[in-house]
């Protein structure tokens, strides 16, 4: 697993004004604006910053808060759990393995199997349809 590293200036080419603010700076998208929190087509969930896969379609459910919900990575070691305590909460965050971007946060209210919801900004992601 090779980490993607890129100064700020490097990845405000590379990115959006939204994706940096929520990638690079752990931002947040509203809800139910984003380009993904209504989709049902098959496919795979990418990182927007290196295009790590991150998310499987079949995993993806709606959760009604109005961002991608999952309830499993579709590989674990694709991404990372890191406290957060902003806005007086403590959440568990969740961020790319391999390029450190701010994903959403994970929180233990999905359905099963795994009883998990990862609540993912839409920007973060890049959507591959399944061929």
């Amino acid at each position: 697993m090779n980490k993607v590293t890129k100064t700020p200036e490097q990845w405000r080419e590379q990115l959006t004004p939204e994706e940096f603010i929520v990638t690079r700076e752990k931002g947040t998208e509203r809800p139910f604006t984003g380009r993904y929190w209504n989709t049902n087509t098959p496919g795979t969930y990418r990182c927007i910053c290196c295009h790590t896969s991150l998310f499987a379609s079949d995993t993806k459910f709606d959760a009604g808060c109005g961002w991608p919900s999952y309830f499993q990575a579709l590989n674990p070691d694709h991404v990372r759990e890191e406290t957060d305590t902003t806005h007086g909460m403590i959440r568990t965050e969740i961020l790319c393995n391999i390029c450190d971007a701010h994903l959403g946060h994970v929180f233990p209210d999905g359905p099963p199997p795994t009883g998990l919801r990862y609540c993912i900004n839409s920007v973060s992601l890049q959507f591959e349809p399944a061929e």
